[in-house]
């Protein structure tokens, strides 16, 4: 009786050591995973930014080319 009630505990305690060890790694790849699409995200984020950017140095450029007034690369001003 004392022999089965030893293994039993036995068996109880590794079943108890295997479980935070696997809820430890799994939360350690949802880390890598987070941090890995949130570096992601940000590089998709500043390439947008950049085409945005890009769009509105040209939209400036197309309306300052059908204006008008306007200056002459080389201005004479008054000194």
């Amino acid at each position: 009786m004392k022999r089965i009630a030893a293994f039993m505990l036995l068996i109880i305690s590794s079943i108890a050591w295997v479980m935070p060890a696997k809820a430890q790694n799994t939360g350690a790849l949802k880390y890598a995973q987070t941090e890995k699409s949130s570096k992601k995200a940000a590089k998709d984020q500043r390439k947008m930014m950049k085409r945005y950017a890009k769009a509105q140095r040209a939209s400036a450029k197309r309306a300052n080319r059908h204006t008008k007034y306007r200056t002459p690369s080389r201005a004479s001003l008054p000194h």
